[in-house]
């Protein structure tokens, strides 16, 4: 029997301290802070952050949105995507090495396998000895933790929809609804199985990103580097040796690159598609190079061409302002900007008018005729509001009925209007569909308050 498939071995990546490092686990408190902390907020006596999708509202700190303002997570979207080719052009895999929930939640679970199980070698250990109680207790230990952090990252998440402090009564009593049970364990489990089992198999297989990254890269973007030139020929030697009568370069051949790195590559042998870009082993070459008492940067930040013609750090950031990234950027600010014009812009309500098909057109009291239309209003201020609906586009067309209306705070409310035309105007007109125009406006209640005019295009139809 021929297998052919080679069976994929554990990486047992080891811990690292330094620069990098540091700045990883700092945009690891960053953003878990912000997805934990967020839904805990309160804005107006409301969760800050909250997508109701039961009623349809999604309230964002003083924001209140409609699924019809779905044009915002478009721009939302392209701006994220146009950042991302900015940033990689400039260095590479910044996002997956840094922020990527894949990184970061693989860097907490691997941080749970340290507290339980050590750091590589115990591992190593561990996995290779019999199961014994210091092993039974280790694993279900690591385990544990495992869970639980996967199912309150599922309850955050389901936290953004159903508000959270509701959440967090009916999980207590264990009395979900059938949705928020199959997301909490859902994305519990995804957590789970992603960051504590997948790791590098997500990244290596499962995301385009490492498909298609070389798109963006050119000769001067920075990534992740081996100076071969320095390196080569790489060996063992002691630190009194001079490695230059020995005939070597700088590398030491230690492996300690290969053994931090998260997906088990050999940068030594030239930037690779699995490299994330967590620049683990720069880290800890940059330490060898200490303890030797080598110049540091053997591993660095370069480009192809500075490796190449020698350039120094200084002439190699200044190769970073190219046609390339000028056109990113500044597409990027203006998608940037007209986003925040458009927000800050945005009308205070929002108004849609439908025909009513049951009654397209009749015949009322003193010969007039009659159109209904159903007339929603969508206020989006949290706040009382009071609204005036007129009809225009026609001779003497009226509103049968009250035309003002009061709405609650973030209420949305479909309002039955009688849009009706004297006899005389519809002989006038002629038979047929004519265009009119509702005009709703937001009256004002205080001085502090301004009016504001909503209009809506529609049609009068008069039967022959």
């Amino acid at each position: 029997m021929v297998s052919l498939y080679q069976k994929q071995k554990k990486i047992y990546a080891r811990a690292v301290s330094g620069w990098f490092a540091t700045w990883r686990w700092v945009l690891v408190w960053l953003t878990q802070i912000v997805f934990y902390g967020l839904p805990w907020l309160t804005w107006n006596d409301r969760q800050a952050v909250l997508f109701d999708l039961a009623s349809r509202r999604f309230y964002i700190f003083g924001l209140v949105l409609y699924p019809q303002d779905f044009i915002y997570l478009t721009g939302l979207l392209i701006v994220s995507a146009y950042s991302l080719f900015l940033f990689t052009a400039v260095a590479g895999r910044l996002w997956c090495g840094y922020a990527c929930p894949q990184t970061v939640y693989t860097e907490i679970y691997m941080w749970f396998e340290r507290v339980f199980e050590g750091d590589r070698t115990q591992r190593m250990k561990l996995d290779e000895g019999p199961w014994t109680f210091n092993r039974l207790w280790r694993r279900l230990g690591k385990q544990g933790a495992w869970i639980l952090f996967g199912l309150w990252t599922g309850f955050t998440f389901v936290g953004y929809f159903t508000p959270i402090r509701i959440l967090g009564q009916e999980a207590l009593t264990l009395s979900f609804g059938p949705w928020e049970w199959f997301w909490v364990l859902f994305y519990g489990f995804a957590t789970y199985g992603n960051a504590g089992y997948m790791r590098e198999q997500v990244c290596k297989y499962m995301c385009p990103y490492a498909r298609f990254q070389s798109v963006m890269f050119d000769r001067d973007t920075l990534i992740i580097s081996y100076d071969t030139e320095r390196g080569e020929p790489r060996g063992s030697r002691s630190k009194k040796a001079d490695p230059a009568k020995l005939g070597l370069g700088s590398c030491v051949d230690c492996g300690l690159c290969v053994q931090v790195c998260p997906t088990g590559i050999d940068i030594r042998k030239g930037l690779q598609y699995e490299c994330i870009g967590c620049a683990a082993c720069i880290d800890v070459c940059n330490g060898i190079m200490d303890k030797m008492g080598y110049a540091p940067g053997l591993i660095r930040y370069a480009t192809e061409n500075g490796l190449e013609q020698h350039l120094d750090r200084g002439s190699m950031f200044r190769r970073i302002l190219r046609p390339r990234v000028l056109i990113y950027t500044s597409i990027l600010v203006a998608i940037v900007a007209a986003f925040a014009v458009s927000i800050a812009l945005r009308s205070p309500f929002r108004v849609d008018v439908v025909r009513d098909r049951a009654s397209l057109a009749r015949i009322v009291d003193d010969g007039r005729v009659e159109n209904v239309y159903r007339v929603q209003i969508m206020n989006s201020a949290e706040e009382v509001q009071r609204y005036r609906v007129e009809v225009q586009g026609l001779p003497a067309i009226m509103i049968a009925g009250p035309t003002e209306f009061e709405l609650a705070p973030a209420e949305a409310r479909w309002i039955t209007v009688n849009a009706q035309i004297p006899f005389e105007s519809a002989q006038q007109s002629g038979s047929g569909m004519h265009p009119i125009q509702f005009k709703v406006e937001r009256m004002p209640h205080d001085a502090k308050t301004q009016s504001v005019e909503v209009s809506e295009k529609s049609t009068f139809m008069v039967p022959r």
